[in-house]
């Protein structure tokens, strides 16, 4: 079969190369279900990596790739879960920086965007209840959506794969390697923090700790996954989200919900947030 377009891009774009040898594959804890990881690096591309995870009940793709720090392009990444009568997806371009109050980065790379953001928002509706500590690390072309198995929808949701990737790699192929020593480090402490986030709060981690057993599953999240939390920076969970500190500086699980959740996309057709 000749390569797509895509493909073609892909190849032209980066000399991937294996980041990480130690992952390639493992099996559940009852034998029954397997997970398959790949991960990359490129000139650009601090980490590009997937896993997937297939048992007799559901199949999941956890696909992200990283930036080298040196640029603040957004960071691609893609949740799908599947079993016989649910799908739950997360696909986006989540933002480095802050895009609710800063108007030159949602600009920079979102603002072209939104037409593409609200083809995709008529086929998939929003997904349910986020709260706003989450919504900070979406943007306004976010895919957050909960559907039942169809061939149709399935065949749509490859289409936006297809389309978010495509317009990411476009990003990144134009991007220009910053030089200023304190705009690099504000990248890589946007990087940092979002690391953390995801490595403390990813909804994944039940599945995972389920499968494979809690210690596993924690360095898989922070090894492999959100690969990055301990090299990027020393800062703690605690440190970038100080409302979750509980008694003697210990984290509080449960956390505490800063400001609303919302029910329903808290964008408008502009892209403009309505959430304040």
């Amino acid at each position: 079969m000749p390569p797509t377009n895509m493909s073609k891009k892909i190849v032209k774009l980066v000399c991937y190369y294996y980041l990480q040898e130690k992952y390639n594959s493992m099996n559940s804890k009852d034998g029954k279900g397997g997970l398959r990881m790949l991960s990359f690096q490129a000139d650009k591309i601090r980490l590009l990596r997937s896993l997937i995870i297939e048992t007799e009940t559901m199949q999941v793709l956890d696909f992200a790739v990283f930036p080298n720090v040196e640029y603040d392009v957004p960071i691609f990444c893609a949740n799908f879960f599947t079993s016989a009568r649910m799908n739950i997806v997360v696909l986006d371009l989540n933002p480095l920086h802050d895009i609710i109050n800063q108007d030159d980065y949602k600009e920079k790379y979102f603002t072209s965007l939104i037409p593409l953001g609200l083809k995709y928002a008529e086929l998939f509706p929003w997904g349910g209840k986020l709260t706003s500590e989450s919504i900070n690390f979406f943007s306004p072309i976010v895919i957050w959506t909960k559907f039942s198995s169809s061939p149709q929808k399935y065949d749509v949701l490859y289409s936006a794969f297809r389309d978010y990737y495509k317009v990411w790699l476009e990003l990144i192929g134009k991007s220009v390697k910053e030089t200023d020593g304190s705009q690099i480090f504000h990248n890589l402490e946007a990087q940092h923090r979002y690391l953390t986030w995801r490595t403390e709060k990813d909804p994944g981690q039940g599945v995972l700790k389920k499968l494979i057993g809690d210690t596993l599953a924690k360095d898989l999240l922070r090894s492999f996954l959100f690969h990055g939390v301990d090299e990027l920076g020393s800062k703690k969970f605690n440190d970038y989200f100080p409302h979750y500190c509980g008694e003697e500086g210990t984290l509080n699980k449960k956390g505490r919900i800063v400001g609303k959740s919302f029910e329903n996309r808290p964008w408008d057709a502009r892209g403009k947030f309505l959430g304040e």
